[in-house]
């Protein structure tokens, strides 16, 4: 559909260690067996959005789900040996169990189709499925949500689904995790918000103009544009960190912090991260917050804008006095994890 890539990205090595749902299901109860309970409360919320005679679909659902976070534990979480401190199993979890549970709440489950929830809670457990991928862009999707789409849709053959009967959650899937590609790339020293707008960013608001270009015809499938519809709302899910209690907000970005030093092969308690990690969470957290981060949808507006707006003077202050403590030492003189357990003391007493 919109990547043309969903052949490219073959199996890897934790896809064959983790190949069906029987080996899903031993790995998450030995490891989360918490993951169950959640989606046995769901499950009595779903069924009654779904209606009779939909059990099998709904088992399938979870069965998908259950893979996915064993991969994503296996491969990049506390399962396995690449430990990655955002884009793990835990991340996954909050978007399926805190975040939607927030929508749930706020506005009830008559605000979405079973099917749909169903489609989000799957997109947060496959939207990141792969992180070492070379990093490349096309049509503004990144490889690595590529490469998350194509093992998705595997995951959803091995489940019990079947690409013709359900073609619907299969374009739902790719679209919302296509929509999830984030652009935070350095901007020029003088650039307008338009321009921001244009590129930067969540992919999401952007791919009906990338639908354009790979699929002209897009409008004729009414299940494209209803998983348009989703990729929105999935691009809420995704950065409502920006809505969370002001902790949760810090916790996350200090996570993504870490882990982006260790993809730049930088440790913590060397010197050379701490120019880094400072410029992370000042100058990028404000960019992310004020510049980057938009809602996408209605539904995530009426969920989280009031908790974001009760946050932008925080994330201001909080920016401010790092550069106040770190800004004027000389190169070298701090480091990462030292700028990072800052960031973290400071932000809950805020």
């Amino acid at each position: 559909m919109i990547t043309g890539l969903t052949h490219s990205y073959p199996p890897d090595a934790v896809e064959h260690r983790v190949p069906d749902v029987a080996t899903a299901r031993a790995l998450i109860s030995s490891r989360r067996p918490d993951v169950f309970t959640l989606l046995k409360r769901r499950r009595a919320i779903f069924r009654g959005a779904l209606g009779p005679g939909t059990d099998h679909y709904l088992t399938c659902a979870e069965n998908a789900i259950v893979i996915s976070l064993a991969r994503l534990g296996a491969r990049h979480g506390s399962f396995g040996q690449d430990f990655h401190q955002y884009h793990n199993e835990n991340h996954a979890l909050e978007i399926l169990d805190r975040r939607i549970g927030e929508v749930l709440e706020s506005e009830g489950v008559g605000a979405l189709s079973g099917g749909d929830w169903l489609a989000l809670a799957l997109f947060a457990t496959c939207h990141d499925l792969r992180q070492r991928e070379p990093m490349e862009f096309r049509h503004g999707v990144g490889s690595n949500e590529a490469a998350s789409i194509a093992e998705s849709h595997r995951i959803l053959d091995v489940s019990g689904f079947d690409r013709a009967v359900d073609k619907n959650l299969y374009a739902a899937l790719e679209i919302m995790i296509a929509g999830s590609t984030f652009d935070a790339s350095p901007r020029p020293k003088h650039y307008n918000t338009a321009e921001v707008l244009a590129t930067g960013g969540p992919l999401a608001p952007r791919l009906a103009k990338e639908l354009d270009e790979t699929e002209p015809d897009w409008r004729e499938h009414p299940e494209i544009e209803h998983a348009l519809v989703l990729a929105q709302i999935a691009s809420d899910l995704d950065t409502a960190n920006v809505a969370e209690p002001f902790n949760d907000l810090a916790q996350s970005s200090g996570r993504l912090a870490a882990e982006r030093e260790m993809r730049a092969n930088r440790s913590l308690e060397s010197p050379e991260s701490g120019p880094p990690v400072l410029n992370f969470l000042t100058d990028g957290q404000e960019r992310y917050f004020f510049e980057l981060h938009r809602f996408c949808s209605d539904l995530g507006r009426a969920v989280f804008f009031e908790g974001k707006e009760a946050n932008a003077p925080k994330v201001h202050e909080l920016a401010e006095e790092l550069r106040r403590r770190f800004g004027g030492k000389p190169a070298g003189g701090y480091t990462g994890g030292e700028v990072l357990s800052t960031h973290l003391e400071l932000a809950a007493v805020m």
